[in-house]
C-alpha cells in the first residue's frame, strides 16, 4: 500500500482543529482516520486528537488479518463508540470543554476491500475507473435538504448551514455509526478528507490532481488545491492506493 497524508490550518483560521492518522496492520492491511473537531479551538483540536487515538489503539489491538467482514465491523464501530464515549465524558469535566466533539471516518483496507465507519462530513472517496465515487454520506443539515428536496447539490455548495452537521463524537454519551463496505482493486485510490477540502474544491479537480499515479504528492496537491481556493477551513486528506 501507498499512504500519502497532510493537514493543514488553511489560510483563514489561526489554529487547526483536525486530526488524523494512517498506519499498516497484521497482514498488510492498512488504517486511516481523518476527524474535524469543533467547539472552540483548544477544544475542537482536543476532541479530534482523542478520537483519533482511542479509535487507533482499540483497532491495533484487536484487529487480526483473517476476521471475518462482520468482525471488522463491529471493531470499527466499537472504537468509535468508545471515542465517543470518552470524549462525552470529558466534555463534563470542565466547563470550557462543553459543546466539544469531532467528526471520524475511520477505514481499513483489507482483503480486497475497504470498510468504512463514519459519523459526521468527513468523507471518504473511491477514485475508480476516472470516477470520483462519494463513499460516505454527510451527516449535515445541507444534505438533509438535499434528500428532502428542498435544495440542489450545487445550492448546497454556498449555503449558509453547510457547516452544521447532525452527528458527532462527543455531543450525547450514545453515537450512530453509520457503515460501508466497498471493494478496493489494484489501481484504485481512496481518499479521506475533511470539509475543509471538500467545501474549496470541486469534484473535478480532485479528480485532476490524483489521476497521474504520482500517489505521494496527492495530498499535497488537495490541501494546495482548497489553500489556492480560499482555505477558509482547516484541511486535512489521506491517500492511500495498491
Amino acid at each position: 500500500m501507498k499512504i500519502a497524508a497532510r493537514t493543514d490550518k488553511g489560510v483563514v483560521r489561526d489554529n487547526n482543529q483536525d486530526s488524523y492518522t494512517a498506519c499498516e496492520l497484521e497482514g498488510g492491511a492498512v488504517l486511516a482516520i481523518v476527524c474535524d473537531g469543533m467547539g472552540g479551538a483548544a477544544e475542537g483540536a482536543l476532541a479530534s486528537s482523542e478520537a483519533v487515538r482511542l479509535i487507533k489503539e482499540r483497532i491495533a489491538e484487536r484487529f487480526l488479518s483473517d476476521m471475518s467482514d462482520l468482525s471488522i465491523k463491529s471493531l470499527l464501530i466499537s472504537a468509535i463508540e468508545n471515542a465517543n464515549k470518552h470524549i462525552y465524558n470529558l466534555s463534563k469535566t470542565d466547563e470550557s470543554y462543553e459543546g466539544m466533539g469531532t467528526t471520524a471516518v475511520a477505514v481499513i483496507i483489507a482483503n480486497s476491500y475497504v470498510y468504512i465507519a463514519h459519523a459526521g462530513d468527513s468523507r471518504a472517496y473511491k477514485i475508480s475507473d476516472e470516477k470520483l465515487i462519494q463513499l460516505t454520506r454527510d451527516h449535515s443539515i445541507v444534505q438533509r435538504m438535499i434528500e428532502n428536496g428542498e435544495i440542489t447539490a450545487e445550492e448546497a455548495t454556498d449555503h449558509p448551514s453547510k457547516h452544521i452537521i447532525t452527528r458527532a463524537l462527543g455531543v450525547d454519551d450514545e453515537i450512530k455509526t453509520d457503515f460501508c463496505q466497498e471493494m478496493f482493486d489494484d489501481g484504485e485510490i481512496l481518499i479521506l478528507c475533511s470539509d475543509g477540502l471538500t467545501n474549496y474544491s470541486k469534484p473535478d479537480d480532485i479528480l485532476r490532481l490524483t489521476s497521474d499515479g504520482c500517489y505521494y504528492k496527492y495530498a499535497d496537491r488537495l490541501v494546495n488545491l482548497a489553500n489556492q481556493n480560499g482555505g477558509g477551513d482547516n484541511i486535512t486528506v489521506v491517500a492511500v492506493a495498491y
